[in-house]
């Protein structure tokens, strides 16, 4: 083959990437493939705005027809986010025969099945190394180099808005509001960063990596996701203090033919590699029966490192055309006759040790209404601090658990939350100290 024409969906600051990506480096693409890869349209509402790279006469369209139905169009690249109309675009270009190349998380753990069964049935790719970690090569490694593992963790920080907010907070001090606010002056955050900040993003492409190391499908739905807007700056000092760092972790955890799927702030050790995940940058950790824990680190956003990991797609895709095949493994490396049925442990199954802070009157017998009411709970205190009481005659009082039950813990504090000596709900951080 001379040339293998790509169709690009969505000409926004990941789509203006890779148009950049393939004017500079189309040269060594095509040394390394034996082929030329050709750009032939870009469908975008807006065509007018300038995206800093130049295109062709006739390259850019208002109709996504173009894309998806020309028959020299071997690629289609989706760029537009979403759920509608990425799906109905997706799934039109698959029923044309073409393969797919996606950044687009959230449709893919959201529609994932529907979108996998369509390629499976005409004998396409789809290919989504973008849509987690940005231009860090963690799925093609679990698809290929890792592939003779049985993983047993995975573990993540995926998402740079927040990571670079819990960054800000713990070097500065600084509250959660007025780090979001900055976070937005540079671009770091959207104006609406609900999607970030309540772990959503994070949630969307765990279900993805679990699909991937686990070979099961996950519903969105299942995955128990908490954001990091509840993290206060007296949180991130008492972690310090007990030698912890607060990172929005998306986990997940094999136990038999159950998995855990979970993505919340979570105290990490200070001396774990992810604690020097900082700012922008993402870092996913996985663990397998063979290669042991493996652990891949970058940036997770932006135009760059994403276009990076888009191209990486076309280029996987384009050797095997070049070699007369269609496709080397089915959309998630797996076909559906070998997917496994795996449960999703109940959230109030899981174990964990506890950082609970509780605000409370300065009163005698304080401590042992909590203590009290903690050990009726089957939970075991591991440590306890208290500061000094503040000006409005409240005091914080910190508690580090043993290892107990989500379930006991939240009836616990449905207790504790109640009792006239606790001015306002107690905060839970869960502790992630057994790497294994």
């Amino acid at each position: 083959m001379n040339e293998i024409k790509i169709g690009l969906i969505g000409f926004g600051t990941i789509g203006a990437g890779v148009v950049k990506l393939l004017d500079k480096n189309g040269s060594l693409l095509e040394e390394k493939l034996g082929t030329r890869l050709f750009l032939k349209k870009i469908a975008d509402l807006d065509i007018t705005t300038d995206r800093g790279v130049e295109v062709e006469p006739g390259v850019l369209t208002t109709n996504v027809d173009e894309v998806l139905c020309d028959p020299e169009i071997s690629i289609v690249i989706e760029l537009i986010g979403g759920y509608e109309p990425a799906r109905s675009f997706v799934l039109k270009a698959i029923a044309n025969g073409k393969h797919i190349v996606t950044a687009n998380k959230a449709l893919l753990a959201v529609h994932g099945e529907e979108i996998y069964a369509a390629a499976e049935e005409k004998g396409v790719e789809v290919l989504f190394e973008a849509a987690v970690g940005g231009g860090i090569p963690v799925l093609s490694s679990i698809r290929g180099n890792l592939a003779g593992n049985n993983f047993s963790t995975v573990l993540g920080i995926l998402n740079g808005t927040c990571n670079y907010i819990l960054t800000r907070m713990t070097q500065e001090g600084a509250d959660f509001a007025e780090v979001l606010k900055n976070a937005q002056q540079l671009g770091y955050a959207e104006a609406d960063p609900t999607f970030d900040v309540e772990g959503i993003d994070t949630a969307h492409k765990l279900c993805l990596l679990l699909s991937l190391c686990f070979g099961t499908r996950v519903d969105l739905k299942e995955v128990s996701t908490e954001g990091i807007s509840s993290i206060a700056a007296v949180d991130i000092n008492f972690a310090r203090d007990f030698g912890y760092k607060i990172k929005l972790l998306a986990i997940g955890k094999r136990d038999g033919e159950r998995i855990e799927a979970r993505v919340h702030p979570t105290m990490i050790p200070v001396n774990y590699p992810l604690a020097d995940v900082n700012g922008v940058f993402n870092g996913i950790r996985l663990s397998g029966d063979f290669v042991g824990p493996v652990m891949f680190y970058g940036r997770g956003a932006g135009m760059e490192p994403t276009a990076s990991a888009v191209i990486g797609d076309v280029v996987d895709i384009a050797r095997n055309l070049v070699a007369g095949i269609s496709r080397r493994s089915a959309p998630l490396g797996f076909g559906d006759d070998k997917v496994k049925n795996l449960t999703i442990k109940p959230m109030g199954e899981i174990t964990s040790k506890y950082y609970i802070r509780f605000n409370a009157f300065d009163r005698p017998g304080v401590l042992a209404k909590i203590s009290g009411a903690l050990g009726d709970n089957n939970i075991s205190i591991e440590s306890m601090m208290q500061t000094a009481r503040s000006t409005n005659c409240t005091v914080p009082i910190v508690i580090m658990t043993h290892e107990a039950r989500e379930m006991d813990i939240r009836k616990a504090l449905s207790v504790i939350d109640n009792f006239d000596v606790i001015k306002e709900k107690s905060n839970v951080i869960r502790i992630e100290d057994n790497l294994e």
